[in-house]
């Protein structure tokens, strides 16, 4: 094995001299090597610096076209479809408030006044945040219009983490499952919605529709544990003003 040798030291004896020998004959062998592989690199790079540069040209382009489709296509356009919403989104706000319902909605969804409908903007600026949006309108027009399965294809097209928009459109696809009468899809919605987000508002009213239809399928317990937690977490909820006597009429049944 190797020792250790401070600078300056002499061998004394052959096999010490040998051994110095070796070690210094070793670290050139490596040095060497490392010389052969450095220049073998520098020419590969000489030899290929055409293909180099034009991978990384190709790359600049790629990430340069990006930059410049977003900042001159995308983001204007964008831009364009939030301002050719704004006139259906009012006839949905207007409908929503009790103002001709009905033919409101479906001005809503096919434009008015020479101005688009949401179908439009969901058609013209596919893969925009405002055809996304318009995607939550159409979809919640069409379920007051009772074109449920309209409303169920929309709504399953809007995709939002907002704490309201999010489990209202799940809730929304729950209402349409229900008046279609396919319970069991029904509930599955009104279980999503609740989970989506844990608020004072779209939670314990969504708890609310998942327990009345877990107790239509008499799935009493999963009906009483959402109606538990209702009382216990929502207690200043409108639901909560009958949570008690649903509980006693499941606990009675049980």
């Amino acid at each position: 094995m190797a020792t250790y040798k401070k600078r300056g030291y002499k061998p004394k004896t052959k096999k010490e001299k040998e051994e110095i020998v070796e070690e210094n004959s070793t670290t050139a062998e490596v040095f060497n090597t490392l010389d052969e592989s450095a220049s073998k690199t520098e020419e590969w790079v000489v030899k290929n610096q055409n293909y180099i540069l034009g991978v990384i040209g190709a790359i600049a382009l790629v990430v340069l076209s990006y930059l410049g489709y977003n900042r001159f296509v995308v983001e204007p356009q964008a831009k364009d479809a939030m301002n050719e919403m704004y006139q259906a989104k009012s006839y949905f706000e207007d409908a929503v408030n009790g103002i001709s319902s009905d033919s409101l909605f479906t001005m809503a969804l096919n434009g008015g006044e020479g101005k688009y409908g949401m179908l439009d903007i969901i058609s013209e600026y596919s893969g925009t945040p405002a055809a996304n949006l318009a995607n939550y309108y159409a979809g919640m027009s069409y379920l007051n219009l009772k074109d449920y399965s309209n409303a169920i294809t929309y709504l399953s097209d809007f995709s939002s983490d907002d704490k309201m928009l999010g489990p209202i459109a799940l809730g929304g696809i729950g209402d349409a499952f229900a008046q279609l009468e396919q319970p069991n899809d029904a509930l599955d919605y009104y279980e999503k919605a609740f989970n989506k987000s844990n608020n004072n508002y779209t939670t314990p009213m969504y708890l609310m529709k998942a327990a009345q239809i877990a107790i239509d399928l008499g799935e009493n317990q999963k009906a009483l544990d959402y109606l538990k937690r209702i009382e216990s977490e929502f207690s200043s909820s409108t639901e909560a003003s009958t949570v008690k006597i649903l509980i006693g009429k499941v606990e009675a049944s049980m």
